[in-house]
């Protein structure tokens, strides 16, 4: 499956437990905005994360600034995991603090400010960064490519669904 799609079931399934997790934390690396992704794609529980991002001083902010892949950190070996699922620095730093203008804007006025360290906006920025992945994959699909497979039941195989 596509990295894309992949990160945007991810982020839809995470909004949801984030919201409703009793141990959302912001201020635990391994329980916190990046901290919740981080375990869905990875594996690594909360504390295994925490763990290895207090090997080196720093918030996950701290943590990305200082990003090296060959430092040998755990947490560094950690975002390069996040980077190879698709997302990038910026991303996890935009997670953390609920800041990518893009995403901001799908949310509804009456919702903001969002406060980064409240679950619910988390989960809700979450959803608005999945929509707005999502719309990014649909607007790359070709819709005469899509009209013949479904008019003449041709083999997926034989159709560009996606602009190269």
């Amino acid at each position: 499956m596509d990295k894309q799609l992949k990160l945007i079931i991810a982020l839809r399934e995470v909004a949801d437990d984030i919201a409703a997790n009793p141990k959302y934390q912001w201020g635990h690396m391994g329980s916190c905005n990046c901290g919740f992704l981080a375990q869905k794609l990875t594996g690594f529980t909360s504390n295994e994360i925490h763990k290895n991002a207090m090997a080196r001083a720093g918030d996950w902010s701290e943590q990305l600034n200082g990003y090296c892949p060959s430092s040998g950190y755990p947490i560094d070996n950690l975002i390069f995991d996040l980077l190879q699922a698709g997302l990038s620095i910026e991303d996890l730093a935009h997670l953390e603090r609920l800041s990518d203008l893009d995403v901001l804007r799908r949310i509804n006025e009456s919702y903001k400010p969002l406060n980064f360290n409240n679950s619910w906006h988390v989960s809700l920025y979450m959803k608005a960064w999945a929509d707005k992945l999502e719309d990014n994959i649909l607007s790359r699909v070709k819709v005469q490519s899509l009209t013949n497979l479904l008019l003449n039941n041709n083999s997926p195989d034989r159709i560009t669904y996606l602009q190269q």
